[in-house]
């Protein structure tokens, strides 16, 4: 086979009747030449004997077993067997659109200064039922711009795993996933973004993100709120040490015990953090662990503002609030929950 364009990453464990349909997917592509790598992660199921059956008609399917490591070790082993200069990621819970593949391997041809490009997704799911998941793709396909999802990285991951499509030189360069107590894909952005990654998105709907209620990101600790929380406090550390005067001061705006809790973790890479905003009139004025409770309409002038409320509508309640007063987002102030 010739060196393909893109090499598809697919781990799949215990997933038959799935991942045949997200292969199916990929066969469906209107770009032609990629190769699809699926790494079994030591699947005990049907799903071994549903692989070969789907490579008996698919030459361009590369099958690797593998003893059931985790999806860290599945997706590096991937990673290292592509051949591609471009690698675009899959689930086998998803289903890629026929125009995926060969509109995110346009966007990365046409501009060369971009790394890594996603693209918008469809919910495979019931949006009364699993209404935190709808809104949270809601919120994802709401950063189109390269600033957009450079600014609210620190809020949650602004890409769907699966949807991503990326420049293979970027592994050799930054590294590829790491395993720990973490979001392995989180931290991956967060680190590469760090180097100065510049990424973006096609603006249209490629791929259907499916949520089952098996799916990693709901039953495994890593991808719970606090492990995002820890992964995000050092590069959040790091990106206040460089773009902030140290002579300025830095407020936390939210009072509560959580929101505390995970502000707090900052301090641990070396920020101070001075006071608080809330908008709670019980809060306002005290002091909390040595530092003070200001209102809304209290916020110094010259302070750096961190927004550490978790709900989206009180997020863009103290945006707008902030931009009123004159506030910069990423000059004055930058969303972090």
């Amino acid at each position: 086979m010739r060196v393909p364009e893109v090499s598809v990453l697919l781990p799949v464990y215990n997933a038959p009747v799935q991942v045949v349909r997200a292969i199916e997917s990929i066969r469906r592509q209107s770009l032609r030449a990629w190769e699809l790598i699926v790494v079994d992660d030591g699947s005990t199921d049907e799903t071994a004997a549903a692989l070969r059956g789907a490579a008996v008609a698919e030459p361009r399917l590369r099958i690797i077993t593998l003893a059931h490591g985790g999806i860290v070790n599945a997706l590096n082993t991937g990673l290292a067997a592509a051949r591609a200069p471009l690698v675009a990621r899959m689930d086998a819970d998803d289903e890629a659109h026929p125009d995926r593949l060969g509109a995110q391997a346009k966007l990365l041809r046409d501009r060369p200064e971009v790394g890594l490009a996603s693209c918008l997704v469809e919910f495979g799911g019931d949006r009364q039922r699993q209404a935190g998941y709808a809104r949270h793709v809601d919120w994802i396909n709401g950063l189109l711009s390269a600033e957009d999802i450079a600014l609210n990285r620190f809020v949650e991951s602004p890409f769907a795993h699966p949807s991503v499509m990326f420049r293979s030189a970027l592994v050799h360069q930054h590294g590829g996933y790491r395993d720990g107590d973490f979001p392995e894909d989180y931290e991956l952005w967060l680190r590469w973004m760090e180097a100065g990654v510049v990424t973006a998105k096609v603006p249209r709907l490629l791929l259907t993100w499916n949520d089952p209620p098996n799916r990693l990101s709901r039953v495994d600790p890593r991808y719970d709120p606090e492990a995002f929380y820890r992964c995000k406090a050092g590069y959040l550390a790091r990106w206040l040490k460089q773009h902030v005067d140290p002579r300025r001061r830095i407020l936390v705006w939210g009072a509560g015990r959580p929101t505390r809790r995970r502000a707090e973790l900052l301090a641990g890479h070396g920020m101070n953090i001075t006071g608080y905003i809330d908008i709670d009139p019980r809060k306002i004025g005290r002091e909390i662990a040595g530092r003070r409770v200001l209102g809304p309409d209290q916020i110094p002038a010259g302070c750096f503002v961190l927004g550490y409320v978790a709900k989206r509508q009180a997020r863009e309640l103290s945006r707008a609030h902030l931009t009123r007063r004159g506030f910069v987002e990423g000059r004055d102030f930058l969303m972090a929950a």
